[in-house]
Parts: C-alpha cells; structure tokens; sequence
C-alpha cells in the first residue's frame, strides 16, 4: 500500500513545544516497520513552528509573520535531525521536501514534486513532507497540514491517508463539553450534519482542528481515498489500522466508476 500518514503537533510535542521522544520513537519504529512490510510510507509532518517556538524558549505560539517563519527554519532542524536518526537507526533514509502553494497549483511544478517524489519511493527513501514555513506569507500558505496531507494523498493516488492528532476520531459533538458525545467509527458520506461536527482550532501550538480535518476528508474521499483520523498517542495505531482493526473514524472513499462507499 501507499500510505500518507500525517502527525500532528500535538501528537510530536509537549504543550512546552519540546518534542515528546518516547512517542516520536514509537511512531517511527512503526512507519519502518510497516516500510520493511513492503508499504510505501509519505510522511505530512507538523511541528516545525512549535519546535522552533520550545527550541527559542518562545512564551508560546508567535502572531507576526517573521517570527513564525523564525521559528520554523529553527524547528524544521529539529525535525529533519530526529527523523534522520531515529530512521536511521532502522536502515531508513528520510528525505525532506519542503512545499509552497504555488508548488501544488502550478501544474509544472505539481509534475516535479511528483517526479521527485515518485523517484525517492523507488530508491527506497521515506519522504517527509512539510510545508515551506519559511517563505510562505499567506497564513504559512496552505494553511494547515491535514489539507496538505490530503492533497498530496490525491496528487500521488495514494492507498490511504491517516491522520495521527490528540482525539480518537471524529465525534458527534465536542467529547471535552459534551460527555453523551459518541465516536463515529465509519462516515460513507460527509452531509451537513457530519460537517457540523467540526469544531476550531487544535492545540495551542497548532493550526488545524477537527474542521480541516473534515475539509481534508472532503478532498481525499473525492479522490477515492479513504482518510482514517486516529489518536496518534499510541503508536501501535498504525499497525491496528493496516490490520484492518477499526479504530479512530475511518471516511469511505468515492470509488471512481461507483457510488459512495463502494469498492474500487
């Protein structure tokens, strides 16, 4: 399988912005592991702003433009070092790519990301995706990491995506407010009443929420990809979800040539 997992900041680090090692460890163990499987792993990783705001010693996120793209060419040091390594230690070789939106827009620059990264799967390499924090002005341009994760996911016709955060799934309303909230286990179709579900922002140090990650969803389920939102706490998420096991909230991809949720 091609897989385009996401992590978020909150699953990679502390609300201190330091990365939290134990989980990092566990979840690249994991990506090798499944790698040594056979499957090709696209890595969407967040955290480059918070790194570099805990790096800094920063009293917390930055609001101006400079500092946020100060704080992410310190963080994305950090990353890429400890990606590096701690793959390293497993016999993989990561690789960084770093996009902008015009890279996704652009139809010849599209064409080169995907040359590149089609080229690096081949030779056998873990692409760590991010991106460009930065030169991005517009919001750190995409604006958050899980609709990056889904566009590359379409872009590369990918298997799955999942997205690893700080909440087991998608909810029927707010589980921190609302204690008769219930986990929503499958969504073949994402109405009005699903999309309400969204809530705002994630963690302090972070972008997205559960809206991006529906926004996300709309965008991979188009494609025909199913997208898994899964609480990244516990690395052996990932080897439940390639078992087969339902875990987190699993959206049905529209299979091209069928009707929702029907199989390609």
């Amino acid at each position: 399988m091609r897989i385009v997992i996401k992590i978020g900041t909150s699953t990679l680090a502390y609300s201190t912005g330091r990365m939290n090692l134990r989980r990092v460890e566990g979840l690249c163990r994991a990506m090798c592991d499944l790698k040594n499987a056979g499957n090709e792993i696209i890595l969407i990783s967040s955290g480059a702003i918070g790194m570099g705001v805990g790096k800094l010693g920063l009293k917390g996120r930055p609001s101006d433009m400079p500092t946020k793209q100060a704080a992410a060419a310190v963080g994305q040091c950090e990353l890429m070092y400890t990606y590096d390594k701690l793959m390293g230690e497993y016999n993989h070789t990561v690789a960084q790519i770093l996009l902008t939106a015009d890279d996704i827009r652009d139809g010849r620059r599209c064409e080169n990301f995907r040359n590149t990264l089609f080229r690096l799967l081949e030779l056998g390499a873990v692409p760590v995706v991010n991106e460009n924090d930065t030169v991005a002005t517009d919001e750190i341009v995409i604006g958050d990491n899980d609709t990056l994760a889904a566009v590359v996911a379409a872009d590369i016709d990918a298997d799955l995506l999942v997205l690893l955060s700080d909440i087991d799934g998608l909810y029927t309303a707010d589980p921190h407010k609302d204690k008769n909230a219930k986990l929503l286990s499958e969504v073949k179709e994402l109405t009005e009443e699903i999309l309400a579900c969204g809530g705002g922002k994630g963690s302090e140090l972070g972008t997205g929420g559960m809206r991006t990650k529906l926004h996300a969803a709309k965008i991979a389920t188009e494609a025909g990809i199913d997208m898994i939102i899964a609480n990244g706490a516990d690395p052996d998420v990932l080897y439940n979800i390639l078992d087969g096991k339902p875990f987190g909230t699993r959206f049905i991809g529209r299979r091209a040539g069928g009707g929702k949720g029907e199989e390609r």
